[in-house]
């Protein structure tokens, strides 16, 4: 069983920056696939940012140049840097998991991930 708590989300004018952290426990980050995911208001949960156990990077087009993932291995937490944040960033974030996976080979399909966290809520106001 993997267990993952977002935190960090909050109030943001546009422009500004937001750090998301999600501390993971059940299993390691640091040899497994991991992910960010968003959800809007009546719109459907879509992949954010991917980050495969062998530390390649997936971003989708939306916020390339924008969005950083990257993880310490030693706390076992997982980050998400936002910067130049649009109001259309506003939703639910939540990081998933496949499990004891190193390859992210589900890519944004969220029916690929097994573990959910609770999410953290982004409002970027104009």
């Amino acid at each position: 069983q993997m267990q993952l708590v977002e935190s960090g989300g909050g109030s943001v004018q546009a422009g500004g920056s937001v750090r998301l952290s999600c501390a993971a426990s059940g299993y390691s980050v640091r040899y497994n696939c991991m992910a960010w995911f968003r959800q809007a208001p009546g719109k459907e949960r879509e992949g954010v940012a991917i980050l495969h156990g062998t530390g390649v990077n997936w971003y989708a087009d939306s916020v390339k140049g924008r969005f950083t993932t990257s993880k310490d291995n030693d706390k076992n937490i997982l980050y998400l840097q936002m910067n130049s944040l649009k109001p259309e960033d506003t939703a639910m974030y939540y990081c998933a998991s496949p499990g004891r996976s190193t390859s992210c080979s589900g890519g944004f399909s969220v029916s690929a991930y097994k573990y959910w966290g609770q999410g953290t809520q982004v409002t970027v106001s104009s």
